[in-house]
């Protein structure tokens, strides 16, 4: 039977080809797959921009939030100390409950801890050290109110270890906070009293046992 007489030619049929009027041949299959992909390309980019986005929102928001801290915090809002010496009483009177600031004590040093307030503040974990000597609770890890005492306290019970660790928090604390100056301890001579460091009568006591041995 003749081509065009109701043939069908089985080669073509259902392939899916169409003959243009230029005589080439476009597959539908093939232009879906374009169409396809250039969606999923689209959405690839609107997912990307949307994610600069958002991330340029988060950062502008921390940023505000860094700046609100810092305006807002008790160490920003207080001008800074000037480096002296501190007796026991005097630094108990920088516990955080009578003033915003925050002063501990650490191996005979004072330091300004007010920027660690979430910690040392009234209501802080390590809130008992504030205004205190804390060389004897750091040493043995204690935070009860009967590891330090409202005396003047020279550590002499101390084992070796205990005495190490007390150094250690000693660094820390240089490294993170403000040091002001040295503990002082009242010391009674006759017929006047005077009032020296910790670190002098330390040297004084050194000296005399020297003389004595």
């Amino acid at each position: 039977m003749a081509a065009g007489d109701g043939d069908v030619n089985l080669g073509t049929l259902g392939s899916g080809s169409e003959s243009s009027s230029d005589g080439s041949s476009e597959s539908p299959s093939g232009a879906g797959a374009a169409a396809e992909g250039g969606g999923w390309s689209a959405a690839a980019l609107a997912l990307l921009t949307g994610g600069g986005e958002m991330l340029l929102n988060v950062a502008l928001v921390a940023l505000v939030l860094l700046g609100a801290y810092r305006l807002w915090s008790p160490a920003a809002s207080l001008p800074r100390m000037k480096k002296r010496d501190f007796s026991l009483e005097q630094l108990r009177q920088y516990d955080g409950s009578r003033t915003p600031r925050i002063l501990l004590a650490v191996n005979g040093k004072v330091f300004d801890v007010t920027k660690g307030s979430k910690f040392y503040g009234p209501a802080g974990p390590y809130g008992i050290f504030a205004g205190r000597d804390a060389s004897r609770g750091l040493a043995t890890f204690c935070l009860d109110k009967d590891a330090l005492k409202d005396e003047y306290d020279d550590l002499s019970d101390l084992n070796a270890v205990q005495m190490e660790s007390v150094r250690e928090w000693e660094m820390q604390f240089k490294g993170t906070f403000i040091l002001l100056g040295s503990l002082q301890i009242l010391t009674i001579w006759p017929k006047k009293v005077h009032t020296i460091s910790l670190l002098k009568s330390l040297r004084m006591l050194s000296v005399f046992t020297a003389i004595i041995i």
